[in-house]
């Protein structure tokens, strides 16, 4: 490995001192399993009835729409794998100063939000994260760029988290 190349590994070089894997010694929680079976269900509800659609015009008008229909069928046997690879790869962290969020396995993200700068904090459920007992929590700040979404949060966690982001955010307000 080049000395470029292991400069890039260090975690201290990072701006705030926390990789894209790996714990770096924060306490990192995952989200609830629970939103997989959730986004799977919604991912179902439009491609198997797409799958089936192709397949009844497929044996009464020509064979060229099961082409359509199998293209349909690998999506979803794809979508179902890849939702469940999505949610596990969501974590966050309370830090000292700031809520973390990492993101994805390809394509990783971090989102670092100072508690000084969070304006208010929305908790969201639709109707299939409410049946499943989940929530969505929103941290705002004036900045979109550094505001960020954690999915799937058990509906009390998501409602404690809330509460002490908008406290953290109240006392450390910043510039204000």
């Amino acid at each position: 490995m080049s000395e470029q190349g292991a400069v890039l590994q260090d975690v201290t070089d990072l701006p705030d001192g926390l990789p894209l894997r790996g714990s770096a010694g924060a306490d990192w929680r995952a989200i609830d399993p629970r939103l997989a079976r959730v986004r799977r269900l919604v991912a179902s509800v439009w491609l198997l009835p797409l799958a089936l659609g192709l397949t009844v015009p497929a044996v009464l008008v020509s064979p060229w729409f099961a082409i359509g229909a199998v293209l349909a069928l690998a999506l979803w046997i794809w979508s179902v794998w890849f939702i469940g690879r999505q949610v596990s790869a969501i974590s966050f962290a309370e830090l000292e100063d700031e809520l973390a969020i990492r993101k994805g396995r390809l394509f990783r993200s971090l989102v670092t939000i100072p508690y000084g700068r969070i304006q208010y904090v929305d908790v969201s459920a639709g109707p299939l994260m409410r049946q499943s007992g989940l929530a969505s929590i929103e941290v705002h700040t004036a900045n979109p760029v550094s505001a960020g979404d954690l999915p799937g949060l058990p509906e009390v966690q998501a409602q404690q988290l809330r509460q002490r982001l908008t406290a953290l955010g109240e006392s450390r307000r910043a510039g204000l």
